[in-house]
């Protein structure tokens, strides 16, 4: 009887643990949603623009010049399923019908893109397109979609680029992201072919969101994948209808059939820097890749603005544009 009493008492306490352990995972599982997926820092418009001030003065008071001008201007749209979308343009100085589409990256916006933006634009004679992705800048969304969605929002953004700027045949469209930008324009890349669209910039893109929040789960917290990516990932299906796995640059730009250009810092641990060569490997046709010396998350174009404006206009020219 002793004997049958204390085993179900050690029963009794497995199950507990069990309990509790499921119990501790379920919240993790909640807990890194939130920081990874709920972070909406990108909706403060006003502190971007304090930044840019006190980062990047003179791109400041272009962009106010741009502004008081009528030159920059914003336009809305609608989507299928309700949400309210925001982006700013501005046509070059001269008439053409060359545009670039700039894609922000993770809680950013568009005033977070003005540096390369004043570049695109100013020095290389093309006109901008700057969207705002889903739960970022002044567009609908209550989470952030690490690229994956946001690929399609862009694709529908492009009848209204051709619309704004010249809506002919003769249209030539380039895009440019960086970060979960880049991701983005990859997952973009291998929807659908749109005949105006010539190339692609990635500039420092993950393979997966599997992989880069692995990466930042090991970072942060030291804790291998499992279990807790394996859950997190299902709940993550469970309320926005996508998984970490399958949302995977990785597996749509090796259907691109459009010129790309990598670049990745060599110093990058927050996109770790090993993640653009399986990338460039997947991709086929034409395609070119350039490792930043010393450069962290983001920054190829701040160390080396020379060198990343000779290497674009480069790509650009040679990509029909």
């Amino acid at each position: 009887m002793k004997r049958a009493h204390h085993s179900t008492m050690l029963w009794h306490a497995a199950l507990a643990i069990i309990i509790v352990l499921l119990a501790v995972l379920v919240w993790a599982s909640f807990f890194m949603i939130r920081i990874s997926l709920c972070d909406l820092s990108g909706k403060d418009v006003a502190k971007r623009e304090m930044l840019l001030r006190e980062e990047a003065p003179e791109v400041s008071a272009w962009l106010d010049s741009l502004r008081s001008t009528g030159v920059m201007r914003d336009t809305f749209r609608t989507t299928a399923d309700g949400r309210r979308l925001h982006a700013v343009y501005m046509a070059a100085k001269d008439s053409t019908v060359r545009t670039m589409i700039v894609v922000h990256g993770y809680t950013c916006n568009a005033i977070s893109t003005m540096k390369i933006a004043r570049m695109f634009r100013d020095r290389l004679g093309l006109n901008l397109f700057i969207p705002e992705l889903h739960g970022h800048g002044l567009s609908d969304g209550d989470e952030v979609q690490m690229g994956w969605k946001d690929a399609d929002d862009v694709i529908d953004w492009v009848p209204v680029v051709k619309s704004l700027f010249c809506d002919s045949s003769d249209v030539r469209i380039a895009v440019q992201g960086v970060s979960m930008g880049a991701a983005t324009i990859m997952n973009m890349s291998g929807k659908e072919s749109i005949p105006q669209i010539k190339c692609y910039i990635e500039d420092c893109g993950y393979t997966s969101v599997w992989d880069e929040f692995a990466s930042e789960l090991k970072n942060r917290y030291g804790l291998p994948p499992f279990p807790l990516m394996y859950t997190t990932s299902l709940l993550c299906k469970w309320r926005y209808g996508w998984s970490f796995g399958e949302a995977a640059p990785l597996k749509m730009v090796s259907r691109c059939d459009k010129p790309m250009l990598f670049i990745h810092g060599d110093n990058d641990d927050f996109v770790p820097s090993w993640m653009v060569h399986p990338l460039y490997e997947a991709k086929h046709g034409k395609k070119s890749i350039w490792i930043t010396k010393g450069t962290d998350h983001g920054h190829s174009f701040r160390d080396y603005p020379e060198e990343y404006e000779r290497r674009v206009r480069t790509f650009l020219e040679s990509s029909g544009m």
